[in-house]
């Protein structure tokens, strides 16, 4: 069956990307991928913080990400665009030497305090540990914990991928630590 602009509309982000995979008509990725451009560029143009440069980016992330989607399985494609886009703008500050911190300093200080926990040379038994507390976080802080410290993600990041406020986020955070500190603490003397 021949593409139909509004059949495509209609479909959802799987079943384009399918299609797009199955045929190799680009019509197919050009309306997913245009399902998103504004989170692209509204990503770019924070991380790259000039709109030649956004846009720029923009459309070389199609360019780079339209040949290459098939090798990946992609759940969703949302995040994996998202993921794809932050990557993209961090290498291309990289390459130019730009330093970037998108985060205020409470965010530094918010992972310096929270690096003994999550320290990665730290012993298995005590990473199991705090894996365990992890778990039996109420879901808004242990998504929050997560996607922040675990996946280096700023707090607009985690807003943006949980669907929460950034100022509920940072609540999350900052009660989950205090939550995790007292469940390891609880696990390491007991």
């Amino acid at each position: 069956m021949r593409w139909n602009r509004d059949n495509m509309e209609r479909m959802s982000d799987a079943a384009l990307l399918e299609n797009y995979l199955d045929t190799g008509e680009a019509e197919y990725f050009g309306t997913l991928y245009n399902r998103y451009i504004q989170l692209v560029y509204g990503l770019c143009l924070r991380y790259l913080r000039s709109v030649e440069s956004a846009e720029d980016a923009v459309m070389q992330i199609f360019e780079e990400l339209m040949p290459r989607v098939g090798r990946y399985r992609i759940g969703e494609f949302r995040t994996y665009i998202y993921s794809v886009a932050r990557n993209h703008c961090l290498q291309e500050l990289r390459r130019k030497k730009i330093a970037f911190a998108p985060e205020s300093e409470l965010a530094f200080v918010e992972s310096g305090d929270m690096a003994h926990l999550l320290d990665k040379r730290d012993d298995q038994r005590r990473q199991q540990r705090l894996n365990r507390c992890i778990e039996r976080l109420p879901a808004p802080q242990r998504t929050s914990i997560r996607l922040f410290f675990l996946e280096e993600r700023s707090y607009a990041d985690v807003a943006e991928m949980s669907g929460y406020n950034v100022k509920s986020v940072k609540s999350y955070i900052q009660n989950g630590k205090r939550n995790l500190k007292k469940c390891i603490d609880g696990d390491l003397t007991a």
